[in-house]
């Protein structure tokens, strides 16, 4: 849940019957309350998020909805519906979640398919750097941030009932094929990066096919850690979670490294001998301890995938700008180009 410091008031095209609503949680949630009041939570592209919190007897009660946005959407993006799915799955395991209640899939509700989730207090880390924290408590928060990843990729998908979740094997070659067709169906002007990156990677794709739960957008921002202490409570935002290879996620995690935006993360201008926070090599062979991988052939390929996947996301979300309904306000700018060229440059490192 993010913090409530970027909570706001519901933004118009996010807007929807509270009363409705309310009706609807009182009948799905025991002892939900009454005088729902809903605010929203600011920051974010995708899913518009919500915190609800209620009056009962024993005092308010807070909850976390999120729900599809409203228009046309892309095919396959937004799909609440996984990520409630993963998440009650993920409860049985060592892996943090915060409690799911209740699925609506009906749209007649408020509008479109949501979920709803208990709220958890904790913190969200915006800026990568962790500035104000001493060093060990840096360190601490990587070596989680890290160790929770192996243990995703370790939890046996089948024996939680996510055997469907995803077709195992021959992940980037969908993935590529996927992310190629969201690029086109958002595409608003010519990217020649975009076209190379379309024309190279399938030929880079490699033999190693291993199959797990992958999150899809792992990183920092998108974890909680406790009020006071660094111990990591929740991963969120699944939406682009199914099943894949585990290095993907690994890849998309340690961009941080190499990122030049702070908005998304960066690690850019960090002393990584005094700060606490580890360099990409380390990060990289504590993972590979974790997992028993004997180290990773042809990392730049990796990389360099999951930023094609980034520039693919971003051109969706300025065409979501453009239209009007992104989940949240922000400027008319594409960030494809620039990705696009980040991940040719980290393509070449390995050729």
């Amino acid at each position: 849940m993010p913090e409530a410091g970027r909570l706001g008031d519901v933004a118009p095209a996010h807007r929807f019957d509270v009363g409705r609503l309310e009706a609807y949680l009182r009948r799905a949630i025991d002892d939900f309350g009454q005088h729902l009041e809903v605010r929203q939570f600011q920051g974010g592209a995708s899913n518009p998020t919500f915190l609800l919190t209620s009056e009962t007897r024993a005092g308010p009660r807070r909850y976390v909805l999120r729900k599809k946005p409203p228009g046309q959407l892309l095919a396959s993006a937004h799909q609440v519906e996984r990520e409630f799915r993963v998440m009650s799955a993920l409860a049985q395991t060592e892996v943090p979640v915060p409690r799911m209640r209740v699925l609506c899939e009906d749209p007649e509700v408020i509008g479109t398919p949501f979920y709803v989730m208990d709220f958890l207090e904790g913190r969200i880390f915006r800026d990568a750097a962790l500035p104000g924290l001493p060093p060990a408590e840096r360190a601490e928060i990587y070596d989680q941030l890290n160790a929770t990843l192996a243990k995703l990729h370790q939890v046996d998908y089948a024996a939680v009932g996510l055997s469907d979740y995803g077709r195992p094997g021959g992940y980037f070659q969908r993935q590529i094929a996927r992310w190629t067709k969201q690029y086109r169906d958002a595409e608003t002007e010519a990217i020649p990066a975009m076209e190379r990156l379309i024309a190279e990677l399938p030929g880079r794709m490699p033999d190693d096919d291993a199959v797990t739960i992958a999150h899809g957008d792992y990183r920092l921002e998108n974890v909680m850690f406790r009020p006071t202490e660094p111990r990591l409570i929740a991963v969120l935002d699944w939406e682009l979670s199914t099943l894949g290879h585990p290095l993907a996620d690994l890849a998309y995690n340690c961009f941080l490294w190499r990122s030049d935006s702070p908005a998304w993360g960066s690690l850019q201008g960090v002393d990584f001998a005094t700060s606490g926070i580890p360099i990409e090599e380390a990060y990289i062979a504590a993972y590979c301890r974790r997992t028993g991988r004997q180290g990773v052939h042809d990392w730049p390929f990796y990389l360099a995938f999951s930023v094609f996947r980034l520039a693919s996301i971003s051109q969706g979300v300025y065409r979501r700008v453009l239209a009007g309904i992104a989940a949240s306000q922000r400027e008319a700018v594409n960030g494809a180009p620039h990705l696009a060229d980040v991940a040719i440059d980290i393509l070449s490192e390995g050729s």
